[in-house]
């Protein structure tokens, strides 16, 4: 079998490009994945200032754990429930510097958390600022938040 220059140089350029697309595709896999995850932080941050409870919900697993910077750690129900009970209602909420590192079917987002609440039995407005662990756990082709930490700024 003669190889020519023509046949070397298609064969080398077909390699390379198989080489080039092999290594990117897990960069961009991640990628996609950080930007599936980025609009589920998104969808949280909006259904907490709704306090829109059926959304807050969708977006935790079961099993999530929900911990305040106070140390209280709630369950699903308890978050949901105290989260959307109308004893305050948010006026804003920042997520400011978020960063977001996928780990197979993990992701691992920080935050800083900049936010103002009314209180609804004296309208009393209480800011809060406070640093964000939130784990997120891939079901499939969606993300669902596993865990959730504050830390008092």
């Amino acid at each position: 079998m003669t190889i020519n220059r023509r046949d070397l140089a298609l064969s080398t350029l077909a390699v390379s490009a198989l080489a080039v697309s092999a290594v990117t595709t897990p960069a961009l896999a991640a990628s996609a994945d950080e930007e599936a995850v980025a609009k589920k932080v998104e969808a949280f941050r909006l259904a907490q200032i709704a306090a829109d409870p059926k959304a807050l919900g969708a977006l935790c697993w079961d099993d999530v754990s929900y911990s305040h910077s106070s140390g209280k750690v709630e369950d699903k129900a308890t978050f949901v429930t105290n989260a959307t009970d109308g004893k305050s209602k948010f006026l804003s909420i920042e997520y400011k510097d978020p960063t977001i590192k996928v780990v197979g079917p993990a992701a691992i987002v920080r935050f800083h958390w900049v936010a103002e609440q009314e209180m609804a039995a004296d309208g009393k407005k209480v800011p809060t600022n406070l640093h964000i662990l939130m784990n997120w756990q891939k079901q499939g082709d969606d993300w669902k938040l596993l865990s959730r930490s504050a830390t008092k700024l």
